[in-house]
Order: structure tokens, then sequence, then C-alpha cells
């Protein structure tokens, strides 16, 4: 018994069914599987309508399963690799931006439970949050030890 190929909307229903993907997402996946040229658009767009894609949704997914342990600068370059608007990745890491010496200061504690004992160690933890999308003032106020900001 032979299984018949999905269609443009299973697939990406399937695609669905498994996270959230913004729409050029969808797009780079299935382009492939496309074998009359629109097709793939108008499947897309009829999802698009009956609420099956959706923009915030998958901001709002990506910012639940990725900000507590990255920076605004990684989360915006995760945001923009997923082909979505300027404006609502502006806004969702301006919304983060509150919140970043907090969310760097607990993935620190967290992966060096003790501070920095020389300034090999401290190069070292300055890379880890960095690597992670900390900007370099939020990275120098969490090795900084600042009482201030405690």
């Amino acid at each position: 018994m032979c299984a018949t190929p999905l269609s443009l909307k299973g697939r990406a229903l399937r695609l669905l069914g498994g996270r959230e993907h913004s729409r050029a997402e969808l797009e780079r996946k299935l382009a492939r599987f496309e074998e009359s040229p629109g097709s793939l658009a108008q499947a897309l767009d009829e999802l698009e309508s009956k609420g099956f894609i959706n923009e915030q949704r998958v901001v709002e997914s990506l910012l639940y399963r990725r900000a507590a342990k990255l920076g605004a600068a990684r989360l915006q370059h995760e945001l923009q690799a997923k082909g979505l608007d300027a404006d609502t990745v502006r806004s969702a890491v301006a919304a983060l931006q509150g919140s970043e010496l907090d969310r760097a200061r607990a993935v620190w504690r967290k992966r060096f439970p003790e501070g920095p004992k020389d300034a090999a160690e401290r190069a070292k933890q300055m890379r880890f949050l960095t690597a992670r999308g900390f900007s370099g003032e939020v990275v120098h106020r969490v090795l900084g030890n600042d009482p201030q900001d405690e």
C-alpha cells in the first residue's frame, strides 16, 4: 500500500503542528514541493486567512521559549531570520530591554555560580554573555559587581 503524497497545505499544517512558523519560513521550507507556480502562495494565503499563520504568535512563541536564556540582540537576529516584519521585531525587542539585566544575571549565575577569580575567567564569562546576545553595557554591569545594580 503506497501512501499518497501530502498537499502543500497538508505539509504546512504538519509543520505548524510542531511549532509556530512565519509565512517566510513556510515558503522556504515548502518551495521545493510546489508543483505549479502560485500554488504555494495560494495555500499559504488560505491558511493565513483562517488564522493558522500569525506573525504575533510566532514572536510570542519564540520569546516564550528563548527569552530567559538569550539577550535582545540574539533574539532580534532570530526573529529577523524568520522573515518577520521589521516593526514587529523592533517592538518585541524593545519590550525585552527592561528585563535584560535581570535575565543576564540569571543566565550568568546559573552557568557561573561564583564570580570571576582572575582576568582570564572574567573574559571567559564576558564572552559567554556576549555570545548569548547580551549587550556590552549589560555584561559590564553583571560582571562589574556594582552594588547599585543589585
